[in-house]
């Protein structure tokens, strides 16, 4: 026998059990952690992801359930306009919803996660909240504000043995763009094709679940494009800048057209 055949299979067969031992243990991590876990979910047509009501339902909750495991901040709103046009108004209810209404309601669970020292945050957050697009400032400023949040808080929660994980989606098949707000206030009223081809909501909802039970700090989930613009912007900012200029130029030429 040779060396391959004696050694190297032999150890590549041992590595990749190893290898399906730990993805075993892990799968069973993630379901001991999650089975009978109280889960609260925010979205904003449901009340919870608005500030005004952050602190009243947090009462209701802690009052029904107890004590809440794990947090998960979904409300979300989008914007299509030039700031130009904005008025401040606009600025303001899109920050409302994605920004103030989660921070309240986590801010409003946090004591009691810190009393019992166990708990797990999680942000629903952009690929926005990494870089910024044209005509889309008020949702990437609000998105890029949850983003520096939820990292602060990670940091200063771990002490607690609570867990922080920030998900940044790129473009799902939801009715996001189509509940868009425009620089007037008015609903946009109109599916993206980059959201009509977006990744499905049960995708992304799977790779929550996963994250979650994994404990992930930080999760990117965005196709290629997205995700190579994200390192595009640390590393070469100026050639992003560029193409966001040319983007921009785009997008008005075809909306004046």
């Amino acid at each position: 026998m040779d060396f391959t055949s004696t050694v190297i299979i032999p150890l590549l067969f041992g590595s990749l059990g190893i290898f399906a031992i730990f993805r075993l243990l892990q799968w069973m991590r993630m379901r001991a952690y999650l089975q009978e876990a109280v889960v609260v979910i925010t979205g904003a047509t449901s009340g919870l992801g608005k500030e005004e009501h952050a602190i009243a339902s947090a009462a209701e909750i802690l009052k029904y359930l107890g004590h809440v495991d794990i947090l998960i901040n979904n409300a979300g709103i989008s914007f299509r306009g030039t700031i130009v046009d904005t008025g401040l108004d606009v600025d303001k209810k899109v920050m409302e919803t994605n920004y103030f209404g989660p921070i309240a309601l986590t801010k409003a669970l946090l004591p009691s996660m810190i009393k019992r020292r166990q708990g797990h945050i999680v942000a629903i957050s952009s690929v926005q909240g990494k870089i910024s697009i044209p005509f889309r400032s008020a949702y990437a400023a609000s998105k890029h504000a949850t983003q520096a949040f939820f990292d602060c808080l990670r940091a200063e929660v771990e002490q607690y043995d609570i867990d922080v994980t920030v998900v940044s989606p790129g473009y799902i098949q939801t009715n996001l763009s189509l509940n868009a707000v425009t620089a007037d206030g008015s609903r946009y009223g109109v599916m993206d094709k980059n959201t009509a081809e977006g990744q499905t909501a049960a995708e992304v909802a799977q790779v929550v679940l996963s994250a979650v039970g994994q404990k992930k700090k930080e999760v990117l989930v965005a196709g290629l494009t997205p995700s190579l613009a994200v390192y595009l912007r640390n590393i070469f900012p100026r050639l992003f800048f560029t193409l966001m200029a040319t983007r921009a130029k785009k997008e008005r030429k075809a909306k004046d057209s």
